[in-house]
């Protein structure tokens, strides 16, 4: 099936599979890491929202429940990260397609 511009519907969805494989990559390379509690615990995560490290100020360790809420917030401050990186990443991406604003 022949599409404008001459672009065929194989031709284009060998585009779009390279396309995809290259966002995997880009996703995959992603290492960010979040804290709270002031620095007392800091979450490592990759762009798969995989934890890499965790690290925990001993100062806090002794307080379960403060220490249990800190990784909370500092992991969902770390997804959060992610997302908005994997956001920029895929965007800028998509961007030079050509795509409507919103699509993602």
């Amino acid at each position: 099936m022949k599409m404008p511009g001459g672009m065929n519907m194989q031709s284009m969805m060998q585009q779009a599979q390279k396309m995809q494989q290259k966002m995997q990559e880009e996703i995959a390379q992603i290492r960010i890491e979040a804290s709270s509690g002031g620095g007392m615990v800091t979450v490592g995560m990759d762009g798969h929202k995989n934890v890499t490290s965790v690290k925990i100020d001993p100062e806090v360790a002794g307080d379960v429940e403060m220490l249990q809420d800190l990784v909370l917030a500092a992991c969902n401050e770390a997804t959060k990260k992610v997302d908005e990186e994997t956001q920029k990443k895929v965007g800028g991406m998509l961007g030079g397609m050509g795509l409507p604003p919103g699509l993602l």
